[in-house]
């Protein structure tokens, strides 16, 4: 528990960072008069670049394990906030984004791999750890644009690489303790007998799997990624909200995000990954139908329904892909958090596309739909795991 508990932190201050670049959005429009496929194409570019390597890097990992490099990839999100801070033009901004894309992209692999090995069985629980401390990185990253970004201006982003030396030492303590949480995972499975991981599915049972995988996490993120880029605009232009007011309702949003993960990450454990699926990915569907209809307050609460019930998927969607590649653990967890990066970037850019040439609000109303997708869960293989 020490351990997921320092890895979660770890991953607090990672997404924290992250967020701060959505969140400074509405202050980066204003001052370089940017229009939403501009800002859409900075999404694009930090998720891209985010999701290039990830896979790349668990292959590698997979093969050799490199416990220290996610303190590599905290020194190039270090970097890349530095020169947010002080970007004088559209092309260093989006220079800025890609290295911060780029330290997650080697923060994800190695670190998902840990909390696998600390996990003591109980995987749901681990990832949900993990996870948690992700998205309640996330929400903080507009409440600190409210407080600090938009009071103090563009340079105060700066200030923020304190996070990352600190993440950095963290991450040096986890990686030491690698080597002796391997040993322990391999003598638990062993005194369960469950032999050496190997993948047991047939070659069409993983490759269905992934598929059907890979598409839910498209649709999931191409909502989620309407919120993190649009959702302080739609309140802006819908409501008349302040930019500090939209920032605080984007908070809450992915506060949501943060107790949705641990929830599905602990009733996976109970009653099935397949069902958590079914359950996170569908259910959301009538009130997403509903959302761009409601007033302001009915608007608050049905966008914390909507990321609690969705964001429930994240943990289950992941270790699904694991139960398929039991030996791949490093190459799952770099593709999927890859995936969340590149597939809402290309989303983010899609939608920013909409956004300028129908509005804001025609957005939500087109992906309010997104949710049907959920019914391609009925394709997905079911594993001993599942019942």
């Amino acid at each position: 528990m020490t351990v997921l508990s320092v890895l979660g932190i770890s991953h607090l201050l990672n997404d924290m960072m992250q967020s701060l670049i959505p969140a400074a959005y509405p202050i980066l429009k204003q001052a370089y008069d940017l229009d939403f496929v501009q800002i859409g194409m900075i999404t694009l570019t930090f998720q891209i670049a985010g999701a290039m390597l990830q896979p790349v890097i668990g292959m590698v990992t997979d093969r050799r394990p490199a416990p220290y490099s996610p303190v590599v990839g905290m020194m190039f999100t270090l970097s890349g906030l530095v020169c947010l801070a002080y970007a004088l033009s559209y092309a260093m901004i989006l220079v800025s984004v890609a290295m911060i894309g780029i330290g997650s992209s080697i923060f994800h692999p190695e670190a998902t791999r840990m909390a696998r090995y600390a996990s003591g069985g109980r995987q749901g629980l681990a990832q949900g750890i993990f996870q948690v401390g992700g998205q309640a990185g996330g929400a903080l990253g507009p409440v600190f644009a409210a407080l600090i970004v938009v009071p103090w201006g563009q340079p105060s982003l700066a200030w923020f690489a304190v996070a990352a030396l600190l993440a950095m030492m963290l991450l040096t303590w986890i990686g030491s303790k690698q080597r002796q949480l391997s040993a322990e995972f391999s003598a638990m499975r062993a005194r369960k007998k469950k032999g050496p991981e190997a993948a047991a599915h047939a070659p069409m049972t993983i490759g269905i799997g992934l598929v059907v995988l890979t598409f839910l996490m498209f649709t999931k993120n191409t909502y989620n990624e309407s919120f993190r880029s649009f959702y302080t605009f739609y309140l802006m232009e819908r409501f008349d909200l302040s930019i500090p007011s939209a920032q605080m309702m984007l908070f809450v949003f992915l506060l949501a995000a943060a107790v949705g993960v641990l929830i599905g990450g602990i009733l996976g454990d109970r009653i099935g990954r397949y069902r958590i699926i079914w359950i996170s990915v569908l259910g959301p569907l009538p009130l997403t139908l509903i959302l761009p209809y409601a007033d302001l307050f009915w608007t608050g609460v049905l966008t914390i329904m909507i990321n609690l019930i969705m964001a429930s998927a994240f943990a289950s969607i992941l270790i699904y892909a694991m139960d398929l590649l039991p030996n791949r653990i490093g190459l799952i967890g770099g593709l999927f958090y890859g995936l969340n990066f590149g597939l809402g970037g290309v989303a983010a850019a899609f939608l920013g596309v909409l956004a300028d040439s129908y509005g804001v609000e025609t957005v939500y109303l087109i992906c309010s739909f997104m949710p049907l997708a959920g019914l391609l869960t009925w394709f997905l293989p079911r594993l001993n795991e599942d019942g």
